[in-house]
């Protein structure tokens, strides 16, 4: 096959996947079957399923999944129906199913996360770094957040907006200062830094490649992809890496695109471009040889 086949049979295969998911999209309350999905783009289940993984970083069962429980996410946090009512409006056959459901993508029970939070305790303290102000928040298991900020006021709300009905404690721990002296301390002590992360699988596989970035080297979105093993799925890399909650410590900062433009980062881009030249300044050995 010659380069202008490949690139046709490329251009198909996302119209396909694009149709896909907007089927999936628009008709998760029916929970279509991997059969009814492939069916809708002209394909065998097995291709379908190949293809689909390849191009969106996740399986049709999964993103069915993952659109199932956004819906609900939106039902629970309007406060206005009960459990039942959101397995039955999502389309499942029952409260057990969405229990199942969001244990496995949330880490957390629907009950739980209709009261966002409620009863978990939440450390945070405000500390300087070499590229602007920092809040940092713990649990008992380790960092659940850390992000620069530039306005006090607006990096406590958008904790609250993440932790809603959590107790947040102003109060620094030995997790937070562990993590912050990662700013002193090289990268071979990340180890001994702990964090409490919730996402889904494909996130934690993506953020896991991220910690493998050495310091004073950087990584494009096609490397990480092909690293969780899933080449094609540059893009669903890209929104999981945008989704970090933890600033430098898990380094989305070190992704830059295939042409070499930095691109984007959730904490400015002018930061990216400061804490990359930071890193590589700390890192660079001078060659000696004449």
């Amino acid at each position: 096959m010659d380069l202008q086949q490949l690139e046709n049979q490329d251009q198909l295969n996302y119209k396909r996947i694009a149709q896909a998911i907007e089927y999936i999209s628009t008709n998760f309350k029916k929970q279509p079957s991997l059969e009814e999905i492939a069916a809708v783009v002209n394909l065998s289940p097995f291709h379908f399923q190949r293809l689909f993984s390849e191009w969106a970083g996740t399986t049709p069962k999964k993103f069915l999944q993952y659109t199932s429980i956004a819906y609900a996410k939106k039902l629970l946090s309007e406060h206005k129906v009960s459990l039942f009512d959101t397995a039955y409006e999502t389309g499942l056959s029952g409260t057990s199913r969405l229990h199942d459901m969001f244990v496995t993508i949330e880490g957390m029970t629907p009950a739980e996360y209709k009261n966002g939070g409620q009863n978990l305790l939440i450390s945070f303290s405000l500390s300087a770094s070499p590229f602007g102000d920092m809040l940092i928040a713990s649990t008992p298991k380790g960092v659940c957040y850390m992000a620069f900020y530039d306005e006090e006021s607006e990096a406590l709300e958008t904790l609250k907006v993440k932790f809603p009905n959590a107790t947040l404690i102003p109060q620094t721990n030995e997790l937070q200062q562990n993590a912050l002296a990662i700013f002193q301390n090289d990268w071979n002590q990340l180890s001994q830094i702990k964090l409490h992360l919730k996402g889904t699988d494909f996130q934690l596989k993506v953020w896991e490649a991220l910690l493998t970035i050495p310091m004073g080297k950087l990584a494009t979105y096609g490397t990480i992809a092909q690293k969780v093993e899933l080449p094609k799925a540059s893009r669903a890399v890209g929104t999981a890496i945008g989704s970090n909650p933890v600033a430098f410590l898990i380094p989305c900062h070190r992704v830059i695109q295939g042409t070499g433009i930095y691109g984007g980062y959730r904490w400015n881009k002018t930061r990216k471009t400061a804490i990359i030249g930071w890193e590589l300044s700390r890192t660079f050995t001078p060659d000696k040889t004449i």
